[in-house]
């Protein structure tokens, strides 16, 4: 099989790399990922922190706002040559990619060169899955079922993970302890306050029916994903519930009430594909998996067929 070569190029976050990387790993045999300069400036010393110059890869994926101006001015270097496509609203002309792959939420309309999907892109695959659960079920394996796997975030420009966010959680958390009788898997990530780590230590650090990661060592989180029997995620990272949406368990957000993520939430909510988190005993019905990483693969292997009449 010809080798495809995609570069994924982003403005360096951590959500908006796995959106891209997880795109470029589908569709291409060979990924490298680039980080955008903070200004686009051609030939300017020092403004270029990666090399975006010939030979031009097969597929270029951006994701980013400021990403969007770097894959115009590539694809006008590259003639055309490059198939170019961005993850999420560009808000430019759709027309400047040949394909845009948006949130069902965003504002931009569908359009043959444009489409939406309920949730974010991702890297995470059903083998990477079974890695985790394989490098992870040792130390999971103490926690009676059912098991329900937490993952935490913080807070985000306009919106603060407060205390009193924290002590919800935990209520809702506690609930599930004394009414279903389950054990927790919590991770926190490097985005959450010391005031909500300290706040879960206070109310599980001596319980032995709770894992509760301390930030050292290496990150339990994909294997939590894994071997939970539901899933509690926090509203403030649409990658997380995306995630945790691609495996098949059950998925419940709890909702910090931010208004940059409300459009995606309740999208999830209307398509059954969540629950808001109350603590309920009852675990919801399954909504996943869903992974709309292979749907926009799908699409971009489309037009590379129809370009080269090769598929990656």
């Amino acid at each position: 099989m010809p080798e495809i070569t995609a570069w994924a190029v982003t403005t360096g976050e951590d959500g908006m790399r796995t959106q891209a990387r997880g795109l470029a790993e589908a569709v291409a045999t060979r990924v490298i990922e680039k980080t955008a300069p903070a200004r686009w400036s051609w030939g300017r010393r020092g403004e270029k922190p990666d090399r975006f110059e010939a030979p031009w890869p097969d597929v270029l994926i951006t994701c980013g706002r400021r990403s969007t101006t770097l894959s115009r001015v590539l694809r006008k270097a590259s003639g055309g040559k490059m198939l170019t496509v961005h993850i999420q609203d560009p808000r430019v002309s759709p027309a400047s990619f040949d394909l845009v792959v948006a949130m069902a939420h965003d504002s931009i309309a569908a359009r043959p060169n444009v489409i939406k999907v309920a949730t974010a892109l991702h890297d995470l695959t059903a083998a990477k899955l079974a890695a985790a659960a394989e490098l992870w079920c040792g130390r999971l394996e103490a926690l009676e079922r059912p098991l329900v796997g937490v993952a935490i975030g913080g807070s985000i420009r306009g919106g603060a993970f407060t205390p009193l966010h924290g002590r919800e959680l935990i209520g809702g958390l506690q609930r599930l302890r004394r009414e279903a009788g389950a054990s927790l898997a919590i991770t926190p990530s490097r985005r959450t306050p010391p005031a909500i780590r300290a706040l879960l230590n206070e109310a599980f650090g001596n319980d032995e029916r709770v894992f509760l990661w301390d930030m050292a060592g290496e990150n339990p989180y994909r294997g939590i994903l894994a071997l939970s029997d539901r899933l509690v995620v926090t509203s403030d990272s649409v990658s997380m519930v995306s995630e945790a949406l691609a495996t098949s368990h059950p998925v419940e957000v709890f909702d910090l009430g931010f208004a940059r993520h409300a459009g995606f939430l309740e999208g999830l909510i209307e398509r059954r594909l969540v629950r808001r988190f109350k603590g309920e005993p009852i675990a919801p019905p399954a909504g996943g998996p869903v992974n709309t990483t292979t749907e926009a693969a799908l699409a971009v292997q489309g037009l590379l067929q129809a370009r080269t009449g090769v598929v990656g």
